[in-house]
């Protein structure tokens, strides 16, 4: 049976707390939900494709934090689990995910020409 990990051992923090510039963010939700509405300079990489993206991954820079963000917060918690047992990168979860991201005003895109970018 694999280790279970306590959650609050888990590197957390809420996008109050986020850089407004700088921080990278990679965001673990599925294309749908990417293309619907997501944060201008993150990477996508959904969760279920991490695992063999290790090519994507080297794009994350590695001399400092990389926020992991999805909907709500769960998916990006289990990516920065893996990511940081791994050793691949120092992951932060983002707690409440876009859509807190989205509440607290922070900047949407989206890949539908002429659309409202929107938090599926």
């Amino acid at each position: 049976m694999g280790d279970v990990v306590n959650p609050a051992e888990i590197p957390t923090t809420s996008v109050s707390e986020l850089p407004t510039e700088g921080a990278v963010l990679l965001d673990v939700r599925e294309a749908d939900e990417w293309a619907a509405g997501h944060a201008p300079d993150a990477v996508h990489i959904p969760l279920g494709d991490l695992p063999a993206s290790m090519e994507r991954l080297a794009e994350l820079p590695d001399d400092g934090p990389v926020y992991v963000i999805c909907r709500t917060g769960g998916r990006s918690a289990q990516a920065t689990m893996w990511l940081n047992a791994a050793g691949l990168v120092d992951a932060v979860n983002v707690a409440g995910g876009m859509k807190s991201w989205q509440t607290h005003g922070r900047p949407l895109a989206c890949d539908h020409d002429g659309a409202d970018p929107e938090v599926l």
